[in-house]
């Protein structure tokens, strides 16, 4: 079993940056795939940014791109999210999610095990 826990996140300003983490805490060895999702109020929750554990080229949602950077921290089997000149829009709680097989998705489907999250909000 796959335990992941965020920690980070809080309030700040338009054009400010905040950084989100995530330990897997528990069954680290069987996580291929780490991503981050985000979910506003009322909408459905999008992928912002995914990484393979063992290394490669990330991918972005369009929206962040530029912006934000996923990276990992094998050794410590961690994932972090460095969120960088924050929109209003960027506001909500933020998901890391793992999965087990090898590719990078935005399908939150395919995403088996999620964090509990972390709320980020960003004011105008």
């Amino acid at each position: 079993q796959v335990q992941l826990v965020e920690s980070g996140g809080g309030l700040v300003q338009a054009g400010g940056s905040l950084s989100v983490s995530c330990i897997a805490a528990k069954g680290a060895s069987s996580i291929l795939v780490l991503g981050w999702f985000r979910q506003a109020p009322g909408k459905e929750r999008e992928f912002v940014a995914g990484i393979s554990w063992s290394g490669g080229s990330p991918e972005y949602v369009d929206s962040v791109k530029g912006r934000f950077t996923i990276s990992r921290d094998y050794a410590r089997n961690m994932v972090y999210l460095q969120m960088n000149s924050l929109k209003p829009e960027d506001t909500g709680v933020y998901y890391c999610a793992a999965k087990r097989s090898s590719i990078v998705t935005a399908r939150r489907d395919e995403y088996t095990y999620w964090g509990q999250g972390t709320q980020v909000t960003v004011s105008s």
